[in-house]
């Protein structure tokens, strides 16, 4: 039989995105410190210190530099927080050219 090669394209297109909901907010990943901890900082002008839960610690691999949702906790909302997604490098892409990602030209100027 005849096999037609397709083209591999490296960057995949998103096809379903998730965004957020309720009171969750974007964030950059500013460091890693240990203990399934991460420092980061949020568009909503805020620097959190957010944990990664046991259900995403062996699947979700951070690093300085993504972009991730968070949820704050009910309380101490302003300093902590969950991990909740992180978004692939295509992700990002799409979301800069949505204008969802409006603030994070300031972050970048560090």
């Amino acid at each position: 039989m005849y096999n037609k090669r397709r083209k591999d394209n490296n960057q995949q297109q998103p096809y379903r995105i998730r965004l957020v909901r309720g009171n969750e907010v974007l964030g950059i990943v500013e460091e890693r410190l240990g203990a399934s901890r991460v420092r980061v900082r949020c568009l909503d002008n805020k620097e959190r210190i957010c944990r990664i839960p046991g259900r995403l610690k062996s699947s979700l691999w951070v690093r300085p530099g993504d972009t991730i949702i968070v949820q704050p906790w009910e309380y101490g909302g302003d300093k902590k927080g969950d991990v909740v997604f992180k978004y692939r490098r295509s992700e990002v892409q799409y979301l800069a050219r949505k204008g969802y990602l409006k603030g994070l030209n300031e972050f970048e100027e560090f």
